[in-house]
């Protein structure tokens, strides 16, 4: 029971700091989508719009484009190292996209670095987790700022032409995956 208590104390913590966070400075869009996303959808972060492009840098210090998923289903896991929910999250999300890469159903793991204590937590949880999807560090907050993540973690489901299917503020697991997925397919 106090562990419980401990970890709702810590997510409201969480969310407030992110409404905190957002409400500091108003997000500005990072970029264009290209490839074979559907350039005629409007720019947003509703269902139905075409996410936002972005770039952001991998654990190896390779430039990753949003827009070079375009033609398979991505979800974008907005996480963190020291988010219990995030961690609780991310055994699923390794299992999900080891089942469904073949499938052309991407993960793409947003870590909140601006967040972290330290890059080196990011590599050690990665590494420990045996987490083989990419992983791109957020180390300004900027992408974070963009898609308005006030919890975390926040998913959004973008199907192959980069429309929002669907957006998930806190954990969800393998099954809510398959389902969200199941639905766009």
């Amino acid at each position: 029971m106090k562990k419980n208590i401990v970890a709702i104390l810590v997510l409201l913590g969480l969310v407030a700091y992110g409404a905190y966070d957002y409400l500091k400075e108003s997000p500005a869009e990072t970029g264009q989508a290209a490839g074979t996303w559907d350039e005629t959808l409007p720019v947003g972060l509703e269902k139905g719009q075409r996410a936002p492009n972005f770039t952001l840098t991998d654990l190896e210090g390779n430039a990753v484009q949003l827009s070079d998923f375009a033609g398979k289903t991505v979800m974008v896991n907005f996480w963190a190292t020291w988010c219990p929910p995030c961690r609780v999250e991310m055994p699923h999300m390794q299992k999900f996209y080891e089942d469904y890469k073949a499938k052309d159903v991407v993960i793409l793991g947003v870590n909140m670095t601006a967040s972290e204590q330290r890059v080196d937590n990011v590599e050690a949880f990665v590494k420990d987790e045996e987490l083989t999807f990419p992983i791109v560090l957020d180390e300004k907050g900027e992408v974070m700022k963009v898609y308005q993540v006030i919890a975390y973690p926040t998913t959004y489901l973008l199907d192959s032409s980069g429309k929002i299917r669907e957006k998930f503020v806190g954990a969800i697991n393998y099954d809510i995956m398959k389902e969200a997925v199941k639905k766009i397919k």
